[in-house]
């Protein structure tokens, strides 16, 4: 006897979101990232939603808590960094491509200052969305220090690894009204350094 064809199990795929519903959650977010880098741990979730226009209500149904919002933004950041390296190497020259990207670091960084509590959260909850962004922002630092340096311009003995390291460090500077200016300040003076001793240098 044939038993009867199982029943098909139906599964229902997330709707997608309304065109407004998608550009009210894509401006939270990008408000989110210039709030957190603006006013730090100090920054409420009801200030975001005003300066994106919309009513806490909106915000909370796309981002059920701090740490869901946080977790788009930081995504949104990592990639934003990486894609500007792309964008500056097209339009710039390598060193200056180079400069640019690494004072635009600064601004990563600030954002990620900004969301220090939930990202530990975050952490300690293993969210994928650090395995999902690992490796990213040292790939394209080092697709520009390759770059650079076959262009002669920066010195040839720079390990693109180390440059990170010394950028990061940026992260764990005193949090004064003055960080962000120092650290563009400290930025700069690091390129310099990059760029003495190199092939066009000594031209």
């Amino acid at each position: 006897m044939v038993s009867p064809p199982e029943k098909a199990i139906e599964t229902k795929a997330p709707r997608p979101l309304r065109a407004d519903a998608s550009r009210n959650r894509d401006k939270l977010a990008e408000i989110a990232g210039h709030v957190f880098a603006e006013r730090g741990g100090n920054a409420s979730l009801e200030e975001i939603a005003r300066q994106a226009g919309v009513g806490i209500g909106t915000l909370y149904r796309h981002f059920p808590t701090r740490e869901h919002l946080v977790e788009v933004v930081y995504r949104r950041e990592v990639e934003g960094l990486c894609a500007a390296a792309d964008e500056l190497a097209i339009h710039n020259a390598p060193d200056a491509a180079l400069g640019e990207w690494m004072q635009r670091f600064v601004d990563y960084i600030a954002a990620k200052r900004g969301m220090a509590n939930s990202l530990r959260i975050l952490f300690d909850g293993n969210s994928q969305v650090f395995a999902n962004t690992s490796g990213m922002v040292a790939g394209a630092l080092r697709k520009l220090v390759d770059a650079a340096v076959a262009d002669g311009s920066i010195r040839s003995d720079i390990n693109s690894a180390d440059l990170l390291q010394a950028l990061s460090g940026i992260y764990s500077a005193p949090d004064t009204p003055e960080w962000r200016e120092q650290s563009r300040r400290l930025v700069s003076l690091l390129m310099d350094g990059l760029r003495w001793g190199s092939e066009k240098a000594r031209l």
